[in-house]
């Protein structure tokens, strides 16, 4: 029996956990049953905490996870013993990577039997460890609300990532407990509503992390101001510290254009006159100073290397400062350190804001160029469909809080290139792990956070593979969203490539015109197979209106080839 007297929880470990978690705001755990976790199922019934079940426990721990970078809370993903537990893996290596919060929770094989052979007896513990902020096993079950309290605390301090702790199913007896308050700015008073769009998500709400050091700020201050040619590259990191009002203050007062990475997108509106999609690879050639905010200096940014430009890093916590290059670094919370550059006031702040103007205008009409050349692409016709021409008619019908999820390889990269973002928290994609079938669990959280937004699903026919039969569970739990298959029959992030360089392929080739659609629609949704570039759009105006999950499965040119340039080496 679950009873609350004052803080303390009467009932069993599973209770306690799932008290710790409703304390930090979290209101949904995704999850696939299994025995070793009827105990907290038990628990969210008692106390309200929403359950969504998928088909897959990396279906699941991705749904978490996006939930997570949807709300800037903690995701919650709960995992059965053994075999549900490694299945959630991969999922929560790319949460690793992307340092997002999340926190979970698996069922272990009873500890006084341990050794004896118990159903999926396996210490998931050091298995996780290497992936996770810290892994552990609950033995004391009246300190379970405190430990999970701690877990969810460590989850989301910078820098953020996700926490493992697993239960054998002898704690779950009887016992009371004390499950503490979360520290300030963890709670959900400081973290948003239940159900949260992108603009309720003010950075008044989130927590604040390590104080930057004010010499540090001042020094990088006075680097952009003096510098002629300066650009900000704006991470995942500046979006969870919940820093978009400094951000637009700081630019716009020291005058610096900026790129975006991963949920750095939106944090500037796409329109804005400082953010910039298209004309990256000026950075190297003509920019001074670049100043590369809440994201690591990896292969997506050249390894910290842009031509000529001197180079400045900023971080939310020590462990993120970059091994292989020394560049000046600012550690702390990053809206603390954009506040800083916001009140940044010196005497040659008016002259160097004027010079940036001609740097501004340079940008802006090479900006203006690339996205007029663009249009061919947008509109491309002919007996074969292009992947702009999809995204073309997709851009059309965009909403500015639509979320759009990626889910690919090439057929996603065109995602990057050619959607504009517009809010906070509305581009979802796998980061820099690069696993793909977050697909649909990504889907499933965006429509349970965001139920009155558009959601679209962008999945290579590769990706398509990992997650389509989690349409189910959109079917189910009814949430509707759109999803887009470019079908290009290959593996075509290989194919081309291995073309290149050996002038064979091998184990690239996928079933030409495969019907994706009709597995939806097997599943309970609706969907169909475009084949004509003029019937693009019409289709997708048919999927959003659906109010069902639908797939829309375009047939795209093999010929065609992302023009790729990454160094992942």
């Amino acid at each position: 029996m679950y009873v609350a007297v004052m803080g303390e929880i009467h009932g069993h470990a599973g209770e306690q956990a799932v008290a710790a978690v409703r304390s930090a705001g979290t209101e949904v755990m995704f999850t696939l049953n299994g025995g070793h976790i009827w105990p907290f199922y038990e628990a969210a019934r008692h106390q309200g905490l929403r359950v969504v079940d998928t088909r897959h426990e990396q279906t699941a721990t991705f749904a978490a996870e996006a939930y997570a970078k949807l709300t800037r809370r903690v995701g919650l993903a709960v995992l059965t013993a053994g075999p549900g537990i490694t299945n959630g893996v991969s999922a929560v290596t790319s949460a690793h990577f992307n340092g997002s919060p999340l926190l979970v929770l698996g069922g272990r094989a009873p500890a006084q039997r341990w050794g004896a052979g118990s159903l999926q007896e396996l210490d998931h513990v050091p298995i996780l460890a290497p992936v996770t902020k810290s892994s552990a096993t609950i033995t004391e079950p009246a300190s379970a609300g405190a430990q999970i309290v701690a877990a969810l605390t460590h989850a989301m301090e910078p820098h953020r990532g996700p926490v493992f702790r697993d239960f054998p199913l002898d704690v779950f007896g009887p016992v009371s407990g004390e499950v503490p308050a979360l520290p300030k700015g963890f709670g959900p008073e400081k973290i948003g509503p239940e159900k949260i769009g992108p603009e309720e998500i003010g950075p008044e709400k989130i927590g604040l992390g390590q104080e930057p050091d004010p010499e540090a700020i001042a020094a990088l201050a006075a680097a952009i101001a003096s510098a002629q040619r300066p650009a900000f590259i704006i991470g995942s990191d500046v979006y969870f510290d919940g820093a978009e009002a400094e951000l637009h203050t700081a630019v716009e007062h020291l005058r610096v254009p900026c790129f975006f990475n991963g949920l750095g997108r939106g944090m500037l509106a796409a329109d804005h006159e400082l953010a910039f999609l298209r004309t990256r690879g000026l950075l190297k050639e003509r920019a001074d100073l670049v100043v590369v905010f809440g994201t690591p200096l990896d292969f997506r940014l050249g390894f910290g290397r842009f031509g000529d430009a001197a180079v400045m890093h900023v971080v939310d916590a020590e462990t993120q400062r970059a091994g292989h290059l020394d560049v000046p670094t600012v550690v702390g919370d990053q809206r603390r350190i954009l506040a800083g550059l916001a009140a940044y006031d010196a005497p040659d702040l008016a002259r160097a804001r004027t010079h940036h103007e001609e740097w501004i205008a340079e940008l802006s009409a090479a900006e203006r160029k690339v996205a007029q050349s663009e249009e061919t692409l947008l509109r491309a016709g002919g007996t074969v469909i292009s992947p702009g021409r999809i995204y073309g008619e997709l851009r059309a019908r965009l909403a500015r809080d639509a979320v759009v999820i990626c889910d690919g390889g090439d057929f996603a990269s065109y995602a990057g290139k050619l959607v504009e973002v517009q809010q906070p928290g509305c581009w979802l994609d796998t980061g820099p792990y690069g696993c793909l079938g977050n697909g649909l669990g990504y889907a499933i959280a965006a429509r349970v956070v965001r139920p009155s937004s558009q959601v679209v699903v962008l999945l290579g026919d590769g990706a398509a593979g990992f997650s389509l039969m989690d349409v189910d569970s959109l079917v189910r739990h009814n949430l509707p969203v759109v999803m887009v298959v470019g079908n290009n029959g290959m593996w075509g992030l290989e194919k081309h490539p291995m073309q290149a360089i050996y002038g064979w392929d091998m184990a690239c080739d996928l079933q030409p015109g495969c019907r994706y659609d009709e597995v939806v629609r097997a599943l309970g949704g609706d969907g169909e197979t475009v084949t004509d570039p003029e019937e693009v759009g019409p289709a997708l105006d048919r999927a959003f209106a659906s109010g069902v999950p639908y797939l829309v499965n375009v047939i795209t040119d093999p010929a065609d080839v992302y023009p790729r340039t990454s160094n992942l080496a």
